[in-house]
Formats: structure tokens, sequence, C-alpha cells
């Protein structure tokens, strides 16, 4: 007996598990036609009638029952709004990194590499990039190539002072010209050939400091801060100087990777052909939009992921407190609902009421849950690591298609979490309901 009432319950909290996660894939267009469905047949049926009748009574009484009410209201509203929170972040990542870059400008690194970080690019192999075809001209002939690198750096965090690592990248003259969204707000561009040090709004933020006339001490050379940038994108986390400087004072003889314009929307294509015909270089090319996509896969992977199991986890508890709220509920009113029983409500109309009456008070906890997430997190910044080993900063954002799938939570944990009791309510006798209250 003992082991068939737990492999009961295990059918129970599996059956649980498989109706939420077939209602949380169920896409809008389904969910609207569920909702119509239930709306003609409220509007225009007897027992629709009769279930809408119902509902208003259960309605009525929630002040007497307001501590239960109460259990499923702020249980949900924790569940969505830990939800809608857990994926922002995924969702703020995903979007930084897919802003930065696009179509019109590629990057070349090594063959094979999947990053900047393990691509290297010889001084000898930039004059060949530069004479490929498919990269733009600018008015003086020249091909619109930055080379670059990248060096990790500690910095002290602005919350705490711990060291954290920071993207500090060495861009060339055209640079600026491949980012035009880059804009700087405060102070100077950095010179040619000297130590000086431009850094993105978000890494300022985040990091210790990077105010315009500090000095930063950074392989063993001192260096100025003279400008703060603005991008909208990842680049707000780095720090930005002259390639020609950066390059000698870590003893990098090498490039990690050339961003380039690329010549038309045919560009790209005549560019990886002219790399693939040029034995010389064994590189790979990809468009900037394409390889920050690529970067944040990974982590906006991991954390929707990491968001969905918590919400899995967090939604089975609400589910079982608005089972045991409404199962109350249900005992509460075993008068009542007697009454109704003899009086002519049959059991689907009782089945009705109670659902609409518990998803009610669950889409009342989704809606708060979800404001709360909104109210506190959205723009909310915070940094990361990235792929590169570096920090990126980005911004929490609460979409309206998170804030959607947070609702559709909260009514899958309603729908779930009043069905039992419903059917409970159905499958009462109204002499024992009467007799035992």
């Amino acid at each position: 007996m003992r082991i068939r009432k737990i492999l009961g319950n295990l059918g129970v909290t599996l059956l649980l598990i498989g109706g939420l996660a077939a209602w949380i894939m169920l896409p809008w267009y389904g969910v609207l036609a569920l909702a119509v469905l239930v709306g003609l047949w409220l509007a225009f049926s007897r027992s629709g009638h009769l279930a809408l009748a119902a509902t208003r009574i259960g309605i009525a009484g929630l002040p007497q029952r307001a501590g239960a009410s109460s259990v499923i209201v702020v249980g949900i509203a924790g569940v969505v709004g830990v939800l809608v929170a857990m994926l922002a972040m995924g969702e703020g990542f995903r979007t930084t990194l897919a802003s930065t870059g696009g179509s019109d400008t590629a990057i070349i690194l090594r063959g094979g590499s999947q990053a900047e970080t393990n691509s290297v690019i010889t001084r000898d192999q930039v004059p060949l990039i530069d004479a490929l075809d498919g990269i733009r001209r600018g008015d003086d002939g020249r091909a619109v190539t930055s080379p670059e690198l990248s060096q990790v750096v500690n910095l002290p965090s602005m919350a705490d002072g711990t060291d954290a690592n920071v993207q500090f990248r060495g861009v060339g003259p055209a640079a600026w010209a491949l980012r035009p969204r880059l804009k700087i707000v405060q102070g100077r561009r950095f010179g040619a050939g000297l130590r000086e040090v431009v850094v993105g709004r978000g890494a300022q933020k985040q990091f210790r400091g990077l105010e315009v006339g500090k000095q930063l001490k950074l392989a063993n050379q001192a260096w100025t801060v003279v400008g703060v940038f603005e991008s909208g994108d990842s680049h707000e986390s780095e720090l930005w100087a002259d390639v020609d400087v950066l390059g000698p004072a870590y003893q990098r003889r090498a490039y990690q990777s050339v961003t380039v314009k690329l010549d038309g929307k045919s560009g790209i294509k005549r560019l990886k052909a002219a790399l693939a015909g040029d034995p010389r270089l064994k590189l790979d090319v990809m468009t900037t939009h394409d390889y920050y996509a690529k970067q944040s896969e990974g982590l906006s992977r991991l954390i929707k992921g990491l968001g969905t199991v918590i919400g899995v986890i967090m939604a089975l508890g609400a589910v079982f407190g608005a089972l045991n709220s409404m199962y109350a509920a249900v005992a509460g009113r075993a008068r009542e609902i007697a009454t109704m029983r003899a009086i002519g409500f049959r059991g689907l109309p009782v089945v009705a009421a109670v659902m609409l009456e518990t998803m009610l008070l669950a889409l009342a906890g989704g809606v708060i849950g979800a404001f709360l997430a909104w109210l506190v997190f959205n723009g909310y910044s915070v940094s990361t690591l990235g792929n590169n080993f570096s920090q990126v900063v980005f911004q929490f954002r609460v979409s309206p298609e998170l804030l959607w799938s947070g609702l559709k939570w909260a009514l899958g944990i309603g729908l779930i979490g009043g069905l039992f009791p419903a059917l409970r309510a159905a499958r009462m006798q109204v002499t024992d309901a009467l007799r035992a209250s």
C-alpha cells in the first residue's frame, strides 16, 4: 500500500509537470483560441451562464477566505517575479551582444578560432588582408580595416573593490569609422602613439578609477583616461587604446583580429572567396553581427535553462500551495456548493466556477509578480564573464514577451492548482455535504 501511494503521488507530480510544460509551450494563438472558446461557452450556453453565476458567488466570498486566497496570489507572484527576472538577465545579455556589430562589417580571425582570445593574425598578414576583394576603400583609396588585439586586465569593481577582468582593446585608426554608434560623451579620443585610454560608460559604472583625468597602472606603465564613450552594445564594457601602443606594452607582436568594412551586400561573399583563394591566409571571416550573436549563445542558453528549472521547482511549490488552499476553500464551502447542486447546478458549472476563481487569483499573482520584476529589474546594470574571459556589462531587459511568459506560467499554475479541487467539488454528494456542514 505504501509503495502504491508513493507511485500514485509520483504519477500525480509527473502529470502536473507535464501539464504545466504543455501549457507553457502553447503558442499565443493557441492560448487565444482557448480563451475564445471558453468565452463563447460562458456567453452562449446554459452551463456557461450557470458557471458565471457560481463564479460570482465564489468571488463574493473571497474576503472571508482572504488568508487562503493570499497564499495563492503571493506564491504565484513570487514564481513569476523570479522567473521573469532570471529570463530578463539572459535576454539582456543576449540583446547587448546581438546589438554589437552589424551586417556591413566583418571580423577576421585565425582559422578555427571561436573567439579573439584564441586567434592570432601576424603583422605581415595585415597588408595581404587590406588587398582582398570585398573590403570597402576610403576616400584615400585605402582599405577600411582595423587590426586589433584584446588584453584582459584587472580593475577593482565598484561594488566591493574586488578585482574583476576587463577587456583592454587596442584598435587601429579606422575603428571609429567601423563603429559609428560609438560616440565620445566626455573628454576626447586617445592620441596616436600615446599611453591614453578611453573607457566605455558601462565599464565606468562598474569599475573604479575610470574617471576622466585619472591614471591607471597597467603593464607597469601609467595610462591616462582621456575620454568616455557610449555605444549601446558590448563595447561599452571595454577600455580602448592605440593598438600600436598596447601591443608593445604587453609584448604582443601579433594581432588577434582584423575588423573590416564590407563593400556592399556582396562584400562578405566576395571576401570569403578571396580568403579561400589565398593560401597564405588561413583565416575565417564572419559579419560582426553574427560573431557577437554567437558569443552570447552559450551563456544565454545556460541562464534560460537555469531560470526555467528554478521556475519549475517554484511553480510546483505554488501548485501544491494552490491545491491546498483550494481544497480548504472547497471544504469550507461544502454547504454552499451542496445548495447550488441541489437547486440545479450540475457538475460542469461547478468545476468551471472553481477553476475560474483559481485562475483569477493566479492572474492577479502573475500581474503583481510581472510588475514587480519590471519595476525592480528592467534596466538594472550588472556584469558577467563573457567568452573573452572579461566582464561584459549589460542591463536586465524585461521585454513584453517575458511578461507574457510570466503570465502564462501564472495561469498554468492556476489551471493545474484548481483542477483537482474543482473535480472534488463536482463529485461532492449533496446529502453528505449538507450533513457534514
